[in-house]
This record gives C-alpha cells, sequence and structure tokens, in this order.
C-alpha cells in the first residue's frame, strides 16, 4: 500500500526532526512488539512516566497511535495509520539514523 503524500512529512516531523524523535521512535519500537500502557513503557525503557504521558499525546494527537481503556489501564498500540506507513516510517528511522 502506497503511503499518503502528507505521511513522510508527518513522520519525519514526529520522529526525526523534532525534539524528543528519538523516545517516540522507541516507544513506537516496543508498542509494535506489544500493546502497553504508560507505566509499562515507563519502566520497559527507563523513561519518567510523565515524559511518557507527553509522547503518546503527541503520537495519538498526528493519529500514530490508537488508545483502549481509559485512566491507569490504557492500553496503546500503532494506529491503522501508522501501520499502513510503516515503510516509510523504516526509510524515515533509518536515513536519519534515528535509534530504536
Amino acid at each position: 500500500m502506497p503511503s499518503l503524500p502528507y505521511a513522510k512529512n508527518l513522520l519525519f516531523f514526529v520522529f526525526a526532526s523534532s525534539k524528543g524523535g528519538e523516545n517516540r521512535v522507541k516507544l513506537m519500537t516496543a508498542l509494535k512488539k506489544s500493546p502497553r500502557n504508560a507505566n509499562q513503557l515507563a519502566n520497559d525503557l527507563g523513561l519518567n512516566y510523565r515524559a511518557i504521558q507527553h509522547h503518546l499525546e503527541v503520537l495519538e494527537k498526528n493519529n500514530l497511535i490508537t488508545k483502549v481503556g481509559e485512566k491507569y489501564g490504557t492500553t496503546y498500540f500503532p494506529s491503522t495509520f501508522f501501520e499502513a506507513n510503516i515503510e516509510t516510517y523504516n526509510e524515515i528511522v533509518l536515513k536519519n539514523g534515528v535509534k530504536e
């Protein structure tokens, strides 16, 4: 499936050109392996819980993740938009040397 025209620009901005992009790549890498809640992500990635919440908000706002549940038990996983543009994401991460 070809990526949407604006997808490359969005993915580049979120993951490669903005502050925090590397942490968002780490989040997506973890979520691609298995859905998790914010606390699990903070523990698994060794990041501050509030930082995780911020990055999750950025990813959700840009339709890159989907959530199920409410409050503490909210589980996050990659969105269908992200899945449809995974090749573009991989290209951006590889080309820009962003660490997973």
